[in-house]
């Protein structure tokens, strides 16, 4: 008898069967409209804003057995990108659970996917060793990075061609399970994770380029609880609790070394956008409370000196909600609810973070 994988457990993200999504899984077209992607029943599925902000669906997009994670990402031409994680039964008859991960493509908003394609695993025939990261250059290449054996970092990047090149092995050791990566304000692409020494981020020098790891800084990190966000001067900010209830921020670009600058609602996993308020360009953060609603904070972008606030808002939930922005810089929130269904809000136009009442797609 086949022996599938389970989902692995993460003591970051609560039950090990809940789906979970990485990355910005409430996506904007190029004409302006919304998608948000879940992994559900092992597949994708989507919804699509229409006319007066309803949203159609949920459309099945396939994905052949995935487990309940999906990482998505956008580039600058507004194309979605997505990777899961597919159990293969390579092994099973040895009682191994082994996983690949695949990747697919949504070009046009509402509009069919690309086929899913294995782009394999750093390991070839490995079991599960941590979440993949996603990121997609300034030149529209997808970055996937995930946690190899050895306990650093691998990567795989889409050539300029078609295809993608071989894994590679960006070194580092004993590092989070989820880390994050980014784009800065020059299309490079950064990965930001941690391990019990402290932070650690990995750098292109030149576009498509092997990102290269920087020495360590020490800080103590909560697993599993590192966002990042690039800002106006176009330096990646990474957040992350440091597991003493401080919400900390850490921007190498600007200079910034790792500085507390707000309490934590909660324990587990940060997001981060970015939006308008009161015509100011504003961080937006999100992170689940103890008693497992969403909480959200706003501060003036690249301005830690402010701090931050938490408003509790919306209904229990399975993780942080994803924040984007729309055309014109107002907030757009998605969340998972806490029995998997998808709600999802809007900026008010009102002074200050106001926001709508949540609806249930």
């Amino acid at each position: 008898m086949v022996n599938r994988p389970q989902a692995p457990a993460d003591p970051s993200h609560g039950s090990p069967r809940a789906p979970r999504t990485h990355g910005g899984w409430l996506t904007r077209g190029a004409e302006g409209r919304f998608s948000v992607y879940v992994p559900r029943d092992g597949e994708v599925v989507r919804w699509t804003e229409g006319p007066g902000r309803r949203f159609t669906g949920p459309v099945p997009l396939g994905g052949g057995g995935l487990l309940p994670f999906l990482a998505v990402a956008q580039g600058p031409d507004r194309y979605v990108h997505l990777v899961g994680i597919r159990p293969t039964d390579t092994g099973a008859e040895a009682g191994e659970n082994h996983v690949e991960l695949v990747h697919t493509v949504q070009f046009q908003t509402g509009r069919p996917n690309v086929e899913w394609k294995s782009i394999g695993h750093a390991n070839g025939r490995a079991e599960w060793f941590g979440n993949p990261a996603l990121a997609v250059d300034a030149q529209g290449r997808a970055h996937v990075f995930v946690r190899n054996r050895g306990g650093g970092v691998s990567a795989r990047v889409q050539k300029d061609a078609g295809g993608w090149h071989p894994w590679w092995d960006l070194k580092g050791g004993r590092t989070d399970h989820n880390p994050v990566a980014a784009v800065n304000g020059e299309g490079l692409v950064e990965l930001y994770t941690a391990n019990d020494r402290g932070l650690l981020r990995y750098v292109q020098k030149e576009p498509g380029a092997r990102p290269v790891v920087e020495p360590v800084v020490p800080a103590p990190v909560a697993p599993g609880t590192l966002t990042a966000v690039t800002g106006a001067s176009g330096h990646v900010t990474a957040y992350y609790a440091d597991g003493s209830g401080r919400i900390c921020a850490w921007s190498p670009g600007r200079g910034l070394a790792p500085t507390p600058f707000a309490t934590a609602v909660g324990g587990g996993p940060l997001t981060a956008g970015r939006c308008l308020i009161d015509g100011y360009d504003c961080t937006l953060l999100a992170q689940c409370d103890e008693a497992g609603g969403a909480a959200l904070a706003a501060y003036l972008t690249e301005r830690e000196d402010t701090g931050l606030y938490w408003t509790p808002s919306g209904p229990p939930v399975l993780g942080p909600p994803t924040l984007t922005a729309d055309a014109d810089g107002a907030a757009a929130v998605a969340a998972l609810a806490a029995d998997g269904g998808v709600i999802v809000t809007r900026q008010k136009p009102e002074p200050g973070l106001a926001l709508e009442p949540w609806t249930r797609l």
